[in-house]
């Protein structure tokens, strides 16, 4: 399949010159001592990654890490250094100023933390805003932003101002407004970082929930690891402006690639994240088990009251493919943190 986005050796250098880093003996210097040497800060550095059509992938870090910055270069609003950037298969770096702006206003849109509404403007007309400076009717753009507010739970709202809603209200405007321009990728970039925690789990659930229903390639930035955990269908963490690992979740929370990666996901629960693959065992030879087996995906948390409960153990199997066993000598382990390699 042909990735949605794909990015290649991306570099993002600020400072004098930057053009001379990437590839060069200065790019091997500590973030610092380059800083000291030649006023240059390396934001990103020779990143490379692809997210598929319809996936939800995470970019995840400490503040300072490069990941803002990296969102902001896939669509050239920030202008990398070098390297290549491919959405949808069109080289994004050799787009000239009339498809760039084709690209931002048909075909990629962002959510930001801070929700840029039009005070001005009513609800309606900052939603249908994107559809306006596509060219379309008044009556067709007030259509569809009807059905996009119906769609993120603001239906009734049309006429009210910006500063007339909640935090969370705002944001869903925001994101209601990124919707009604059909883009194949929304770009995420902190949106839920000033809400407060419940409103935030609520928005959590309504990107989901939304996922699910509309299926559009997102691209999430966050640092909080929790969010990623529940949103990615793969992760990406950033360190210094340099990818660390990628991988879904459970690779993350399982097989973290360095110590870097091992502290972020420390306190995680594996229960709640690991799934049955993760710590089943080979069956021995006239083993029996019980009759109902269990499906490899199941999160350890889910069969902790079965396998507790059975007398036998477990068959654990991959559609109809019996793929190990689970009995409470390997659930037990489990529901205390160690990290496991990754299954073959």
């Amino acid at each position: 399949m042909t990735p949605m986005i794909a990015v290649t050796d991306l570099w993002k250098v600020f400072g004098p010159r930057a053009e001379r880093i990437p590839g060069s003996p200065l790019a091997d210097l500590p973030r610092a001592e380059l800083r000291v040497r030649t006023g240059c800060l390396v934001a990103v550095r020779e990143v490379s990654f692809d997210v598929q059509p319809g996936e939800v992938f995470v970019v995840m870090g400490l503040s300072g890490s490069g990941k803002s910055t990296l969102v902001r270069c896939l669509t050239r609003l920030i202008e990398p250094t070098s390297g290549e950037i491919s959405i949808g298969g069109e080289p994004v770096r050799a787009m000239n100023p009339k498809r760039l702006r084709d690209l931002r206003r048909r075909r990629v849109a962002m959510v930001f933390q801070h929700f840029g509404l039009l005070p001005h403007r009513q609800v309606l007309d900052n939603v249908a805003y994107g559809l306006e400076i596509q060219g379309l009717s008044r009556t067709e753009r007030h259509r569809r932003a009807a059905e996009t507010l119906a769609l993120v739970g603001l239906e009734g709202h049309e006429h009210q101002y910006p500063d007339q809603l909640s935090g969370g209200m705002q944001q869903r405007v925001g994101l209601a407004r990124a919707l009604a321009a059909d883009p194949e990728v929304l770009l995420f970039d902190e949106p839920f970082s000033a809400l407060d925690p419940l409103i935030r789990r609520d928005m959590q659930a309504e990107v989901r929930r939304l996922h699910a229903e509309v299926g559009k390639t997102l691209v999430f930035i966050t640092h909080d690891l929790a969010e990623a955990l529940s949103l990615g269908d793969r992760i990406a963490v950033l360190r210094d402006g340099e990818l660390v690992q990628v991988g879904t979740p459970q690779e993350l929370v399982g097989a973290p690639a360095d110590s870097y990666v091992a502290d972020f996901v420390r306190d995680v629960p594996r229960s709640d994240v690991l799934t049955l693959r993760w710590i089943m065992r080979e069956s021995k030879p006239g083993e029996l088990c019980e009759d109902e087996p269990l499906n490899h995906h199941t999160v350890i948390r889910d069969a902790v009251h079965r396998v507790l409960r059975a007398d036998r153990p477990i068959a654990v199997v991959d559609g109809t493919r019996h793929v190990g066993v689970i009995d409470a000598d390997q659930l037990l382990p489990a529901l205390v943190s160690h990290h496991r390699q990754v299954p073959a």
